[in-house]
């Protein structure tokens, strides 16, 4: 590996400059629209007829996506992107409508790349969680699946096939209202008919002192789409399918999606599944955790909204890494897909980067992110040079970490962290994604 880091040497110090630049100006300032240097491209790109939404991000995601696009997507691939800046600071400045702005244009494109994003907390304006609120205007499912790399140990050495988690991506605790009361009172729920019947009230709780309280909603529609979705995936994966709730305690809201899952699968898909000898099955989310932990694999996970969240991050992290895993949206429609990065803005390595110092960020989830948009705007125009290159990136981020070239966080995985030396067994952000560079080209001149 130390031969292969001398000869990227040359050309890991523009990049290093690229990544070392004030963090202010990388971030952009206030209201200011992004605007793509003009460069002239060795090669001939793919043209990409139909654009693509691209919502940027923070951080040290930030920066690393501005790296991806301008040097391994941009140089590549003629397409037109239609720009949504949902750094904090833009979504401050138009009250969080550029959040709302970057779905209804993904409804319209019908494709997404999205970068990670703070989700404000009581520091700052406390905006919903941006993916909340795409995630309840173009409702669908997110599917989450490892990146495997056959160098990078697994966590749970049981699992020899992968994984999908199917996340319902509507409603639940992510368009819930919270509230916190500072005296007794009572803590009622009311739903007024729209067809002017009687109301109906429930009494939730007597508050005796302050506490807090929350109420949240889902739809049958929406529930109906997400089971369609699951089912449809699993039958593409030929893998079964569980579905996991707690409606022993929530009887009526998690019975809900139990009852809609079992509808629709003996009215519509059954037949199929036992075509392909695989099932359907309802677990308490308690017993499918555990049940995970001791499976092989090859199976879908339905999980409710926050469910999905949690278990997501728990898979990715037992199959290697956060960094190893991707992440689409699918909406009901079959046609409209965003692609985002599994994990957050990496604010730890971005204070270091404001610092001056070199970090070891993983990038490739983000990559992936640009890839699988990419891909699913190839599939839907019927482009298959631009399916052709998504999936050669892809092939090559992983071949790169197979030969040994990584960052931190996967390193670490092999050796230890404690144990991890810079430029013996992982490299800076800026080496490795110069090693995907120069990897890449070299495998599209094949």
């Amino acid at each position: 590996m130390a031969g292969y880091l001398k000869a990227l040497r040359t050309v890991s110090r523009s990049t290093a400059a690229s990544l070392t630049l004030n963090p202010a100006v990388l971030s952009s300032a206030v209201g200011c629209r992004h605007r793509l240097q003009q460069r002239n491209y060795a090669t001939q790109r793919i043209k990409v007829e139909q654009p693509v939404v691209e919502m940027d991000g923070d951080e040290m995601t930030r920066i690393i996506w501005e790296f991806i696009k301008d040097r391994l997507i941009l140089p590549n691939v003629d397409v037109e992107l239609k720009y949504f800046d949902l750094g904090l600071p833009y979504r401050d400045q138009t009250d969080d409508q550029v959040t709302i702005d970057s779905a209804l244009a993904t409804k319209k494109y019908n494709v997404a790349v999205k970068c990670a994003t703070i989700t404000p907390d009581e520091a700052r304006k406390m905006w919903k969680s941006p993916n909340g609120t795409i995630r309840n205007i173009l409702d669908g499912t997110v599917f989450r699946e490892p990146i495997i790399c056959k160098n990078i140990p697994r966590l749970v050495p049981g699992w020899t096939q992968g994984i999908t988690i199917g996340r319902h991506a509507f409603g639940d605790q992510y368009r819930a209202t919270d509230f916190v009361v500072d005296r007794p009172g009572k803590f009622k729920m009311v739903f007024a008919p729209a067809d002017g019947s009687q109301l109906r009230e429930w009494e939730v709780y007597d508050f005796p002192a302050g506490g807090c309280g929350m109420g949240m909603y889902n739809t049958d529609e929406s529930i109906s789409g997400f089971a369609h979705s699951c089912f449809q995936y699993a039958i593409q994966k030929r893998w079964p399918l569980y579905m996991s709730t707690k409606n022993t305690i929530l009887k009526f809201y998690d019975g809900r999606f139990k009852d809609i899952f079992q509808d629709i699968f003996e009215k519509t898909y059954k037949p199929e599944f036992d075509k392909l000898k695989i099932w359907y099955e309802h677990r308490l989310i308690d017993d499918m955790v555990a049940q995970v932990l001791k499976s092989a694999g090859g199976f879908v996970w339905a999980c409710k909204n926050y469910d999905g969240d949690v278990q997501s991050d728990i898979l990715a992290q037992g199959f290697g890494s956060l960094g190893l895993m991707t992440s689409v949206l699918v909406c009901p429609d079959g046609k409209t897909l965003e692609a985002e990065a599994a994990h957050g803005t990496v604010t730890r390595h971005y204070r270091e980067h404001q610092r001056g110092r070199p970090t070891s960020t993983n990038p490739i989830a983000s990559i992936f992110a640009w890839t699988r948009g990419l891909e699913h705007r190839g599939k839907l125009d019927g482009n298959t040079d631009l399916i052709k290159f998504c999936r050669t990136l892809e092939q090559v981020c992983v071949a790169t970490v197979e030969k040994g070239v990584m960052t931190k966080d996967l390193a670490s995985c092999i050796h230890g962290l404690a144990n991890c030396k810079l430029n013996e067994h992982y490299v800076n952000t800026s080496d490795f994604l110069d090693a995907i560079k120069t990897n890449l080209d070299k495998a599209l001149c094949k």
